[in-house]
């Protein structure tokens, strides 16, 4: 039986779907008040058949927060793919994302030691891969590094890795991912989510930095293959390539019909937006969008290297062109209802 945490989100509704496309059990917690229907409705974007697989999930109320509540939701369970995590680039979201993603994730190895689950998969990012000395042909050798721009959400998730290293020295069989910058459909106001939504309101504007990205869909299907082929006490850099944030912002754009970015953000342009957005945000209330953090991810340019996945389970990633395409269509599909 196998378990999952986050299957409200991006990750976990796509390793849920290739799970019960692959007629396997999924066990999914999610907090009370949590809306499952995304997971319906992403599970719409890829087959006809998504109600019946969703009504085939059996949904308990669990937090990662609250151990009481994981040791109930495990029973029975063999496998847990830990895909909750709580990802923002603002500062006041630092207690939260420390709380879920390094406290939650302490929670769900103390619940698998203590339940004897047999396999963990835990989802990480390349975040953690935090090394100011090293920004080119980063792999999984690559190891954190504490630096003045760390972000926060990095910190919370360094410290989630950590959590899992040390239930593999207590015992447990685990494995850890660090995808890039995930995209898939839906969850539009989320995550990787926000750049289609932005974009397709009109952004001329781009950052000379660059990172790497990965289809929702590959990460899914490489965490079932790596706990199926028992890669444990490993972890796997997931990215399809490197690209630049200009290209990425130049094919989402023109898979939208927009116009690609032309005007290049500065440190500078990026610091005075940054006063204007918080001065709107206080205004407001919505979140700020330009903060510190995302000024320094932005103009960072830090490539990746794939090979120990695509050598270990031969895999092949979907190109950022097809998924882009993929990605703007179903968003312009649910703008048009």
């Amino acid at each position: 039986m196998n378990l999952i945490t986050g299957a409200t989100g991006l990750v976990g509704a796509h390793v849920a779907l290739q799970l019960l496309q692959q007629h396997k059990p999924v066990v999914a917690i999610k907090r009370s008040g949590s809306d499952i229907n995304k997971t319906k409705k992403l599970f719409s974007y890829y087959t006809s058949e998504s109600e019946s697989l969703f009504y085939k999930i059996k949904w308990l109320d669990a937090d990662v927060c609250d151990i009481y509540s994981l040791l109930d939701a495990l029973e029975g369970i063999e496998t847990v793919y830990h895909c909750a995590g709580f990802v923002s680039f603002n500062s006041r979201d630092s207690k939260q994302m420390h709380k879920i993603n390094a406290e939650g994730t302490a929670n769900v190895v103390n619940a698998c030691l203590e339940k004897n689950i047999k396999v963990l998969c835990h989802v990480s990012s390349i975040a953690t891969l935090q090394n100011p000395d090293i920004t080119r042909n980063i792999d999984e050798s690559v190891y954190w590094k504490s630096s003045p721009t760390a972000s926060d959400y990095a910190i919370s998730k360094y410290n989630g890795e950590r959590e899992v290293w040390r239930g593999t020295e207590e015992g447990l069989q685990a494995v850890i991912v660090n995808p890039g910058i995930i995209l898939g459909p839906g969850f539009w106001h989320q995550s990787s989510g926000k750049l289609i939504d932005t974009s397709y309101k009109g952004n001329p504007f781009y950052t000379k930095g660059s990172s790497a990205t990965i289809d929702a869909r590959d990460v899914a299907c490489c965490m079932i293959q790596l706990t199926e082929k028992q890669q444990f006490g490993k972890r796997f850099v997931l990215t399809e390539n490197n690209y630049s944030f200009k290209d990425i912002l130049s094919r989402v754009n023109n898979a939208l019909g927009k116009k690609e970015p032309v005007i290049e953000a500065g440190k500078i342009m990026l610091t005075i937006g940054k006063w204007v957005d918080a001065f709107r945000s206080k205004i407001t209330g919505n979140d700020q969008l330009i903060t510190k953090e995302t000024i320094t991810s932005g103009l960072e340019q830090n490539s990746f290297n794939n090979q120990l996945i695509k050598t270990t389970l031969n895999y092949q990633f979907i190109p950022l062109q097809t998924t882009v395409a993929f990605v703007c269509q179903a968003f312009l599909n649910d703008i048009k209802k």
